[in-house]
Parts: C-alpha cells; sequence; structure tokens
C-alpha cells in the first residue's frame, strides 16, 4: 500500500479550504501566464528564472482602483518592488507597504500621496463586499537567481503574495527543517 503523500494529505486539503472561506484558486498555468513564465524554458525552475513573484497586472488594476490619482506606467510598482534589498531591510520596507505606508509622487498635487496596495476595511464587510482579490495557488515556482524552488501553497492578496505554506508528509523525518530550509533558499 502507497503510503500518504505531502499532495493528497496536506496540499489539497489546504487549497480546498481556502475555497471554502472565498480565496479564488488559481490554477499553476494561469499563475504561470500572470506571472510572464518564459515559455522556452527546460524545467519550471528554467520558465520561473526571469519572472515575477507578482500577479502584475492584477496589481496594476486594484492599484489604480485604491489611488485613483496612481498615474505610473503598468509594471512600474513591481519592479520598484522588485529593487528592495533581499535582506532584513528590504522586508522592513516591504512590510510598510503592505501597511500602506509606501508613498507615490502625485503630479497633479505636486506632492507624495499615501500607496494602498490593501484595503483592511474587508476585515469588517461581508464576503460579497470585500475590495481586495483574494486567490491561493499551489506549485508556486521561483528562482532566486541562484536557486530554484517550488512552494506548495501560496496566498496572493491584490496579486501579491503574502503567505506560502510548505507542505510535509506527517511520516517524514525532520519534516519542520526540511521544510525551513525550503523556504530560506
Amino acid at each position: 500500500m502507497a503510503k500518504p503523500g505531502e499532495h493528497k494529505t496536506v496540499q489539497v486539503r489546504i487549497l480546498a479550504y481556502t475555497q471554502e472561506i472565498g480565496w479564488r484558486y488559481v490554477s499553476r498555468a494561469e499563475a504561470e501566464a500572470q506571472r510572464g513564465f518564459d515559455s522556452d524554458g527546460a524545467t519550471p525552475e528554467d520558465r520561473a528564472r526571469l519572472a515575477s513573484l507578482y500577479f502584475g497586472d492584477l496589481l496594476h488594476t486594484q492599484v489604480h482602483a485604491f489611488n485613483p490619482k496612481y498615474k505610473e506606467a503598468e509594471g512600474a510598482l513591481v519592479g520598484e518592488f522588485q529593487r528592495l534589498n533581499a535582506n532584513i531591510a528590504g522586508n522592513r520596507d516591504f512590510l510598510a507597504y503592505l501597511r500602506n505606508q509606501g508613498k507615490f509622487f502625485c503630479a497633479e498635487k505636486n506632492r507624495e500621496l499615501d500607496l494602498q496596495l490593501i484595503d483592511y476595511g474587508d476585515l469588517n464587510r461581508p464576503r460579497e463586499q470585500w475590495r481586495n482579490v483574494y486567490e491561493v495557488t499551489g506549485e508556486f515556482y521561483v528562482h532566486s537567481g541562484r536557486y530554484g524552488t517550488r512552494e506548495d501553497v501560496v496566498f496572493l492578496i491584490n496579486g501579491i503574495p503574502v503567505l506560502v505554506i510548505e507542505c510535509k508528509n506527517a511520516t517524514k523525518d525532520e519534516a519542520i527543517a526540511l521544510g525551513v530550509d525550503q523556504i530560506r533558499r
């Protein structure tokens, strides 16, 4: 008899539950298309080498909906995120954006304005009135420039990945340590 695997016993259940609570499931193929995967790559890691971490079109649409005076070109904000340092300081700066503490220059007012990425008012609204787009996907390939890896489940709000879950089979020795090592890469 085959041992239960992490995909069937953990990952599929997480994806099903998130859909039950209102998150939209995005297939791997759709997620890769939204992220701009290289169709000529031999492996998923190769196709992910230059891909974005973000669903750029959705992010741009949501930023414009929340910030009508935001006039930057599509892709400008993703480029700004990609220029953040890959260290604790960059994490701090990205967290400030997620807390709606980022800024953008408004030529009309000739000053910087607050940049809203997430409408936290959704916490007090019924699901049918949510303004954010909540999505979940599995098999999310990323490439750091040095390592390629596959994240089991990724949650995105308005096209921004906000949570990664690395699933491990309960029967696997040192499963937590293995998962932590994967996420560190």
